[in-house]
């Protein structure tokens, strides 16, 4: 499970603060795959961060327990100047996972050949979330974050990937984002939609896909 207890978080832009969430407490309930449903730039990034940790409330509390993986899809996740072997070998470290292990298996499922021993920052975007969606996988976690990486690759590593998330769904759970409602569709089993500085979930996707389509003013799927 993991909960919000009065969570508030904002941001300054130019345009003055904007909101994410104001005093909101909600929970995300073991047993579910949830797709976070949201117009542009309501916050849906930030709000898997939050639940990772890798940024703080501006107040509140949000309590994990579980084993929650690192976002895929955020780029402060892995260190420039690094290898993708060597990302690969202080993840497994930070998770005290067996590092062998670890790097042999995103070196296989990544399919990077000689770009695994070098920088990422030589990396193109889909070789990154490559290398990210590696070693999401090589770690056991209960509960996955996914920022539409899922998308990445040519139609045979995207089948891959998907076999790869299904295998894992059957002992995780896993907290969506993605504009593609087909993704969320085949990942999800429930939704929540954020908007209004708060998170609303349904009881069916189909429902929060409807309180979406509300909230967009459109009937499209």
């Amino acid at each position: 499970m993991i909960a919000f207890d009065n969570v508030t978080k904002s941001y300054r832009t130019r345009e003055g603060s904007k909101v994410i969430l104001d005093a909101a407490t909600f929970e995300f309930r073991s047993g579910h795959n949830v797709g976070i449903l949201g117009m542009n730039g309501a916050g849906k990034s930030t709000l898997l961060r939050l639940i990772a940790g890798a940024e703080p409330p501006d107040s509140g509390e949000i309590r994990r327990h579980a084993r929650i993986s690192f976002p895929l899809g955020f780029t402060g996740t892995f260190h420039p100047h690094l290898t993708g072997r060597e990302n690969a070998t202080f993840m497994a470290r930070i998770y005290g996972e067996r590092v062998r292990r670890v790097v042999d298996f995103v070196f296989d499922f990544s399919e990077l050949g000689p770009y695994f021993d070098m920088p990422l920052q030589t990396y193109s975007s889909g070789m990154a979330a490559k290398l990210a969606f590696g070693i999401s996988l090589a770690i056991d976690f209960d509960v996955y974050l996914v920022d539409e990486v899922t998308e990445v690759g040519d139609a045979r590593f995207r089948r891959k990937s998907a076999q790869a998330f299904r295998d894992r769904m059957s002992r995780s759970d896993i907290i969506m984002v993605s504009h593609n409602s087909n993704t969320i569709r085949t990942y999800c089993d429930t939704g929540a939609v954020l908007a209004n500085s708060g998170l609303s979930f349904y009881d069916s996707l189909h429902e929060a896909m409807m309180g979406y389509r509300r909230l967009m003013g459109t009937s499209d799927a």
